[in-house]
């Protein structure tokens, strides 16, 4: 697989999540269609059977690459942060998805349809599967900082919950644009007080209320 025709990399970091990547990582892997696509595991120091889970996977799909975050004595609130910037300095593509190992595509050819779907004057994409795959684009990073501060705050909890994601901004993965992506995951984990998470859903709902 020559990386210069690679049209997406799908980052996903996991820790101690052996389960969820039998269930779900072949999704990823094997979406069906022309985008040739490559998958970046990194994961987070797992002591369960997340290695071997990746090992074994990596010799079935060529299009697997993993790496590891190493362990550390004191750790870092930001570590997921951490491993999507070591998953991004590998990636090959002009486009980084970052993806959840627990909210796995829905359809058979999602890499088609997202790469295929992307603006590419814009700079950041989100998408949002029980909105029939929506896909909401953003021209600079700058318009798509509030939903990615919601949704990435104290380690992707804005994810959490199945009623009116779009509504509140909470979507399953985000395309961020290569040169965009370090700028990007600063804004993962980023400190919010109440008052400024009133503001950020406040703005969100209004502005995916008519969408």
């Amino acid at each position: 697989m020559l990386s210069d025709t690679i049209k997406l990399s799908v980052i996903i970091s996991v820790h101690d999540q052996a389960e969820a990547l039998e269930q779900n990582l072949p999704l990823f892997l094997s979406s069906q269609g022309e985008v040739n696509y490559e998958v970046i595991v990194v994961d987070d120091s797992s002591s369960d059977e997340t290695p071997d889970v990746l090992k074994r996977f990596k010799i079935e799909y060529p299009r697997l690459y993993t790496t590891f975050l190493p362990h550390s004595e004191f750790p870092s609130p930001s570590r997921r942060r951490l491993a999507l910037t070591i998953g991004a300095k590998a990636a090959h593509s002009e486009w980084i998805a970052i993806v959840d190992i627990n909210r796995p595509p829905v359809n058979e050819s999602w890499a088609d349809f997202l790469y295929n779907n992307i603006n590419k004057q814009s700079e950041v994409v989100s998408v949002y599967r029980n909105k029939k795959n929506s896909i909401q684009s953003w021209d600079s990073l700058e318009e798509a900082s509030p939903f990615i501060c919601k949704a990435e705050r104290r380690s992707g909890h804005g994810h959490q919950g199945n009623l009116l994601t779009y509504q509140r901004g909470a979507y399953d993965s985000i395309v961020v644009r290569k040169d965009r992506i370090y700028d990007a995951l600063r804004l993962f984990d980023k400190e919010i007080s109440s008052s400024q998470l009133c503001g950020l859903s406040i703005k969100i709902f209004l502005t995916n209320i008519f969408n």
